[in-house]
């Protein structure tokens, strides 16, 4: 049940005082606002990292770019491939029209603050029947010598007209809610904090799209090396063949050994193949993160170049500032608080002032005369009384939402710290691994030279010459592959450690 609204219609100047009067009173109300001012809850941080002994950290700390930090690669290639993410990424593009509803509806709520002025007008010509009587009484005098006689009648007779009559009205209206409870003003702080979350929204895309393009470069330029690796492992293995060959021929070798290193340059090439089907792949996904058809895009082979430079850590505190997905559950917990102010507003009276003035007449000519006019100003109270707790409900289901707002934004803190403490990890594990592989690599290619020439030299069998060769082709592999493995643990860690996002100043000032 709702109670009626309460109308207030003064007329003529000296009650318009009253109206000031009130006006002036609800916009000294209007300076408080029902609900919980927003306040962001405290969030798990550490005060250092635990993986991050041993970290050798960049002097100084401002190494890695703070707006390109794929720059410190220092491949040109991918320096151009990541300019053109920002512009043709159609992911981006969706967040970023997302971005800019947020801010028309954040305008949409702050047009409620002011009053909403109407004009009308209306001109009407209208033809109508009516019908006119009248009456008349007629008599005679008869005269004799013996007497007189009078007569005297009534006579009603009628007739129908039609009148044709113009009818003008011009009328100027406004209706202005004046938020006493600040209802309309969390409004607003809720589309302000949405809109930042989306801002924040691109970032994360913008960041996400950033990061899949340079690993998947890092995965393209490592299956690059690793198919130069195979190339010279088809070249030894087709010397070996000819070696082998030549030594069938003058009966020192058995065919098997020409047949066994067949079929090691037919594996090479084999596997030499299956990495271009893995390069592929790579570059068609290069080309949809920068918004081309794959058919569009060719990377040129080049070698290996890639190194891994040191990267700040800074403090943990600061992915608080830096993570663009914190930031959008920061924003969107700030959103859902003031949602909160927005329902608790339900329990009060909704108060709006409105007011009209105009004028109606049958003639152009004497339109705008004060007998004309005609205006009115009054105040508007709607209260509900009873809804079956329908208001204490969305109260209720507002607070929830707060509540849940607040543990996802603890939540992608705490995965944020995770995923550091991980990429710093698997840094640290990575590097030790590659310098083994490394080691590893350089010792299988030296016993891999040193048994071709023994093998040559008719002092070692071809079986020999086989498994040093396949060792060798092995450890070369892993190193590139560790080596490729550390690129991408860099990249992920860089993303973790929010990039070369910075918070928007534009959106601030909003």
């Amino acid at each position: 049940m709702t109670l009626a609204p309460i109308r207030f219609i003064l007329r003529r100047a000296p009650n318009a005082r009253s109206a000031a009067c009130m006006t002036a009173i609800a916009l000294a109300l209007a300076g408080c606002a029902v609900g919980p001012n927003y306040s962001r809850p405290s969030a798990p941080t550490p005060t250092v990292y635990k993986e991050v002994e041993g970290w050798i950290q960049a002097q100084p700390s401002d190494a890695m770019a703070k707006g390109q930090w794929w720059t410190i690669f220092n491949d040109p290639v991918l320096n151009d491939l990541e300019s053109k993410v920002a512009v043709s990424n159609q992911n981006l593009k969706a967040a970023e029209a997302n971005y800019r509803q947020a801010l028309a509806l954040l305008d949409e709520q702050r047009a409620s603050l002011f009053p909403t002025i109407s004009l009308t007008g209306s001109a009407a010509r209208s033809k109508g029947a009516g019908s006119t009587s009248s009456f008349s009484t007629t008599g005679s005098t008869t005269g004799s010598t013996t007497g007189s006689t009078t007569t005297t009648g009534t006579t009603l007779s009628s007739s129908s007209s039609s009148q044709t009559y113009n009818q003008y009205s011009a009328k100027l209206g406004a209706t202005w809610d004046l938020d006493v409870w600040g209802r309309i003003r969390r409004q607003i702080e809720s589309a302000k904090a949405n809109a930042q979350a989306s801002q924040a929204d691109i970032a994360n895309a913008k960041l996400s799209a950033q990061v899949l393009l340079a690993a998947d470069y890092v995965q393209l330029r490592a299956a690059d090396e690793q198919k130069r690796l195979i190339d010279l492992s088809v070249k030894y293995y087709a010397d070996t063949l000819r070696i082998t060959q030549n030594r069938y021929a003058v009966g020192t070798a058995a065919r098997s050994d020409v047949l066994t290193a067949q079929t090691q340059v037919k594996s090479a090439q084999a596997s030499a193949v299956d990495l271009l089907k893995q390069r592929a792949q790579y570059e068609h996904a290069i080309a949809v993160l920068i918004g081309q058809p794959p058919a569009d895009l060719t990377l040129a082979l080049q070698p290996w170049s890639l190194v891994v430079p040191p990267v700040p850590l800074g403090m943990p505190s600061t992915l608080l500032e830096r993570r663009p997905d914190i930031a959008a559950a920061e924003r969107t917990m700030a959103a859902a608080n003031a949602q909160i102010g927005v329902n608790i507003a339900g329990y009060f009276p909704d108060l709006s002032i409105s007011g009209s003035d105009g004028f109606a007449a049958s003639a152009l000519s004497h339109f705008f005369s004060a007998a004309n006019n005609s205006w009115s100003i009054g105040a508007n109270a709607t209260e509900t009384l009873f809804n079956a707790g329908a208001t204490s409900a969305q109260v209720r289901a507002a607070r929830a939402v707060y509540d849940a707002d607040v543990a996802n934004y603890r939540q992608t803190v705490l995965n944020a710290f995770q995923q550091v403490e991980d990429n710093v990890a698997a840094l640290r594990v990575l590097e030790a691994e590659y310098n083994l592989d490394k080691e590893a690599s350089d010792e299988a290619d030296e016993a891999e030279k040193i048994v071709e020439n023994q093998y040559k030299a008719g002092q070692v069998d071809f079986t020999t010459v086989v498994v040093a060769q396949n060792t060798a082709r092995a450890a070369r592999r892993t190193e590139i592959v560790t080596a490729g493995s550390r690129m991408v643990a860099l990249v992920d860690l860089i993303s973790a450690l929010g990039g070369g996002w910075q918070y928007g100043q534009d959106m601030a000032s909003r």
